[in-house]
């Protein structure tokens, strides 16, 4: 079930998500599905049970797996070995790296994975983004049979609404940087509220460079300035 709320409709001391669910016309949750203009539109997904939960080590054959498909190494030059997977993401598993490892459920199924970092915790990456300040993000659906179906936009506003969010009180900023090819990942961004900024390059695989687009969200525009939710979702 869809239903919009009038950007005029939101109150002073509310964020769009508070004024979703104060419009809910039935039970939650409100989910983002296209916050990009006026009217801002939700909706109630009854059929779906989208849930996210830390990453463990026994989730590396299916991140090994995803990161291999074409649809998701077209954009993050990944192609790891299961060894190499293990190598990347085990430092933060084991507290190593505070950046913090996810997967996406959808009634139960594990179909991709998200991490989520403060820049600053980076040097190189705060210094080529110019975001210190803000909250990291990255986000990939592995499984293709879910790509294309409005499932991503769903996942990454449970991501960004429960996961982070309440992690980083005081927070103003979201930030990714998809490449700048990448129209699905780039318009799925908009949808949930975030604003395209800088170009820059990063660095990529040998001597190649990536040029991404810097996207932010205002945090306590979209969201408000503090959470009071559980850090997971069951």
């Amino acid at each position: 079930m869809h239903f919009e709320v009038m950007r005029a409709q939101v109150r002073p001391d509310e964020s769009w998500a508070e004024s979703a669910d104060r419009s809910l016309p039935g039970p939650g949750p409100a989910l983002a599905v296209d916050l990009s203009a006026d009217p801002l539109r939700f909706q109630i997904d009854s059929d779906h049970r989208f849930s996210v939960r830390p990453m463990t080590l026994g989730d590396f054959p299916d991140v090994s797996r995803w990161v291999n498909e074409p649809h998701v190494a077209k954009w993050w030059d990944e192609h790891r070995t299961p060894d190499q997977v293990a190598a990347y993401y085990g430092p933060a598993l084991r507290g190593e790296d505070p950046t913090r490892l996810w997967i996406w459920e959808v009634n139960g199924r594990s179909i991709g994975f998200s991490q989520d970092y403060r820049i600053s915790d980076h040097p190189d990456w705060a210094l080529l983004c110019a975001h210190p300040e803000a909250i990291g993000f990255d986000y990939a659906i592995g499984e293709p049979a879910f790509v294309g179906r409005g499932i991503g936009t769903s996942l990454l506003w449970v991501f960004l609404r429960d996961i982070v969010w309440p992690a980083y009180p005081g927070a103003r900023e979201f930030f990714a940087a998809p490449d700048h090819r990448n129209a699905g990942s780039l318009r799925l961004l908009e949808k949930l509220g975030l604003k395209q900024g800088v170009w820059f390059d990063e660095p990529a695989a040998g001597d190649d460079v990536d040029t991404v687009i810097g996207c932010s969200l205002d945090v306590a525009q979209v969201m408000g300035l503090s959470g009071s939710t559980s850090g997971v979702t069951e």
